[in-house]
């Protein structure tokens, strides 16, 4: 029986409006994304090119890397369209007491 293990990532009043935050979180570099009232999170280095997504530019559920323009879901992490063929790590989100928490394992 394995037990979740729920990570402080930043306070909820920090997520950016229909937009992408790069945050470190135990040693990683996460990509937290906005889209309405929901909430994703992904590795933040793209797996095509070594380029931060939270520099590049969210359109509804997509993330495109601003290095080579390939696309993730945000929602799942794959890929959308090419040179991008790996999918992204995305990870669990809930927000609880004001604060933002991710399930990294």
């Amino acid at each position: 029986m394995s037990t979740m293990n729920w990570v402080d990532a930043l306070s909820a009043d920090d997520l950016p409006a229909d937009d992408v935050k790069g945050v470190a979180v135990a040693g990683r570099d996460i990509a937290i994304y906005t889209v309405g009232d929901a909430v994703y999170a992904t590795d933040n280095i793209c797996t095509h090119g070594h380029a931060r997504l939270c520099d590049g530019f969210l359109e509804g559920h997509e993330i495109e890397c601003p290095l080579h323009q390939g696309k993730f879901d945000v929602r799942d992490g794959k890929p959308t369209c090419d040179p991008v063929t790996e999918a992204l790590r995305s990870y669990p989100v809930k927000i609880e007491g004001g604060r933002v928490f991710l399930q990294l394992d």
